[in-house]
Formats: structure tokens, C-alpha cells, sequence
């Protein structure tokens, strides 16, 4: 899952960053107020952490925009005020949630997890397809009772084919909700990682049909037209 965070103080802004990339979840930072709108306007994400006060566009505005544009990526507003007033105006201005600065890390987490919960209820912490498990929860990952260890980021890989099941993804969407707007992404990048998948995933099970499947010209799906 791809994150945007847009915070104009630096120690906040990078220990977020730090913290949900732990948590598996690819994340770019802008540290002022226009330029993260240009990124949420222009790149896809699956939910926005978005600072009130910022230089160049506040927070309001950007949210104003975005929803003007029908760009409906859900979005947690955060400041560092408290009053009943600012919050209302988040929410009216498009805003899916509101924190307030202090916060603890693990609240800011659960709120997150909450807004990619509403979209869609595939959304769910625990994925299972056909004899694979996936828990986002406790980064476990099991197929035919074996337990399959992952680095992070085919962890982060197989769990976006995982909520996409049957559905053809291009390299372009893989790279857009696995890696962050910064990574260094060569043309083979997106190939060896899903061959990094599939050594794990399929080659240590020869009696089962493949999960991961090549659509030639396409991309890449998890499961069969059969």
C-alpha cells in the first residue's frame, strides 16, 4: 500500500515515514504545501497523511482540490489544534479523519488502517487466497501450512496482488502502489521481485497449480482463468 505524507515539519514528517515503512506500507513525504498537492493530484496513493498548517497550500486547500477534482483518496488530517471549529472544516473541506498533534504512532497506525478499511470490504487485515494466507497484521504469510518468510518488500508486493485477486496489474500499477515516488525502479526492477515472489510463493510447491501468473503484453495476476 502507497502513502503520502505532507508535513512541513521535518522530525515529524521522517519519523512517520520511518515508522510505516516498518509497518511495510511504501511511503513519500513533501514537506511543503503545494508540492504535496502536486503528488496527490498527480500519483497514486491509497490514503493521505495531510498536516493543517503547511507553507505554499494548507491543508483545506489541498483537501478542497482533490475532492473538487473527484480525487477521493481518503485522507487523515493532522494539526497541531484542537478546537471543534478546525475539525468541522476539515471534514467539510473533503477530510476522512482528523488527529490531533500530540499523537501516539500507534494511534496514527490504527486510524490508517481504518480509512484503507473503508473503501472496499476486501480491506481486511487477514487476505486468503485459495490455500495462501496473508496477515497484515502480524506479517505472516502461509501457503499449504507452510510458513513463508518475506522481505518487506515482496511482503508489500504479494499483499497488493493479494487485495487485486484475478485482476491483470501492470508493472505501472505494481510500481505505483509498492514503491515509493523516490525509488530507484529499473526496467527489471518489477520482473525480479516477482521472480523473488514466485520462488517462494509457487517453485516450493510443484504439485499445486502457480498463483502468480504472467499475462503476456499485460502484466502479472494472482490466479488462473481456470
Amino acid at each position: 500500500m502507497r502513502l503520502l505524507v505532507v508535513e512541513d515539519e521535518h522530525k515529524i514528517a521522517n519519523s512517520i515515514k520511518k515508522g510505516l515503512e516498518q509497518e511495510t506500507y511504501s511511503v513519500d513525504v513533501s514537506y511543503d504545501g503545494s508540492d504535496g498537492y502536486d503528488l496527490a493530484s498527480t500519483e497514486e496513493y491509497d490514503a493521505i497523511v495531510l498536516d493543517l498548517m503547511l507553507p505554499g497550500m494548507n491543508g483545506l486547500e489541498i483537501c478542497q482540490k482533490l475532492r473538487e477534482q473527484k480525487i477521493h483518496t481518503p485522507i487523515l488530517m493532522l494539526t497541531a489544534k484542537s478546537e471543534l471549529e478546525d475539525k468541522i472544516s476539515g471534514l467539510n473541506n473533503g477530510a476522512d479523519d482528523y488527529l490531533t498533534k500530540p499523537f501516539a504512532f500507534e494511534e496514527l497506525l490504527a486510524r490508517i488502517r481504518a480509512l484503507l478499511r473503508r473503501p472496499s470490504a476486501t480491506l481486511q487485515t487477514i487476505l486468503k487466497f485459495q490455500d495462501l494466507t496473508l496477515d497484515t497484521t502480524n506479517f505472516d504469510v502461509i501457503r499449504n501450512k507452510t510458513k513463508i518468510v518475506l522481505s518487506k518488500k515482496e511482503f508489500s508486493l504479494l499483499e497488493y496482488l493479494m487485495r487485486n485477486p484475478g485482476k491483470v496489474l501492470t508493472k505501472e500499477n505494481l510500481a505505483n502502489h509498492v514503491w515509493d515516488y523516490d525509488s530507484d525502479i529499473l526496467p527489471n526492477t518489477i520482473e525480479q521481485y516477482v521472480g523473488y515472489l514466485r520462488n517462494k510463493i509457487d517453485k516450493p510447491f510443484p504439485n499445486k497449480k502457480p498463483l502468480i501468473n504472467t499475462v503476456r503484453g499485460f502484466g502479472y495476476k494472482l490466479g488462473t482463468d481456470n
